[in-house]
């Protein structure tokens, strides 16, 4: 999901029609909250990855406790972006500007990605489908809410047009982390024993998830042609690069 949360906030500005650089100090802040949140993803008590986007991780380059340090200060970077930057009162009124910190912080606290953690780690071993989808929903699907939510507020939406594109970004944010738990999870198509997303749901079940997120991001999607036209085009591309980015989902399924 690689700079998928600044795009879609720029996205959802944008298809309402207002100009991206209302979005653009917004789009920097959840770009280092995700990396905030990678940083510590990557960490030995966690993931232990070695590398990241194909080059060394950060706590392997510079150890555990500068990753730490990294992340711990890439979080309060990114509310200080949004205030020193954001053009208000004009064109981002005060009150939106409030919204969208109250939404960035929402993301990744105690009901959001570290929630996402949390159920990760402490259901690892017993997750029935329900439980892989809130997993699913925490870990990213929330981030991506509130990156279409943060896009809405700045480009104007109304009620009903926020819901819309909430609902579409949970949906996307849902289907960008479970094509990569499918990625990371399958070596020549073979599970690995760590993968409890998979263990949960079997492979073929997963497909088929990645199939009905596809259609339901699609049709939230739908809402906004008949009054935006082209502008809804950057929504649909999103839907489909969700899933082709880098794999074959289909080969992950049948490779021997």
């Amino acid at each position: 999901a690689k700079r998928a949360p600044p795009v879609l906030c720029v996205a959802a500005c944008e298809l309402l029609g207002a100009p991206r650089e209302a979005a653009l100090p917004a789009a920097v802040a959840l770009e280092m909250l995700h990396a905030a949140s990678l940083v510590h993803d990557d960490l030995p008590c966690f993931d232990a990855a070695p590398t990241r986007r194909g080059r060394p991780s950060t706590h392997a380059a510079y150890g555990t406790d500068m990753a730490v340090l990294a992340g711990d200060a890439l979080f309060p970077l990114a509310y200080t972006h949004v205030i020193a930057h954001t053009p208000s009162p004009d064109p981002v009124p005060h009150a939106v500007l409030l919204r969208v910190l109250g939404e960035l912080a929402r993301a990744v606290g105690s009901t959001g990605m570290a929630a996402g953690q949390f159920l990760d780690l402490a259901g690892a071993t017993a997750l029935g489908e329900a439980e892989v989808m809130k997993v699913l929903t925490k870990k990213f699907g929330e981030m991506a809410e509130c990156s279409a939510a943060c896009g809405a507020m700045l480009g104007g939406a109304g009620p009903d047009e926020e819901a819309a594109l909430r609902r579409y970004g949970r949906t996307i944010g849902v289907l960008y982390q479970l094509v990569d738990d499918i990625r990371s999870a399958s070596g020549n198509g073979k599970m690995r024993s760590n993968a409890s997303v998979l263990r949960a749901l079997g492979m073929d079940r997963a497909l088929g998830i990645v199939e009905e997120l596809k259609a339901q991001a699609k049709m939230e999607a739908d809402r906004f042609g008949d009054k935006y036209g082209e502008r809804v085009l950057p929504l649909y591309s999103f839907v489909d690069y969700a899933v082709e980015r880098g794999f074959e989902l289909q080969d992950a399924a049948t490779t021997p």
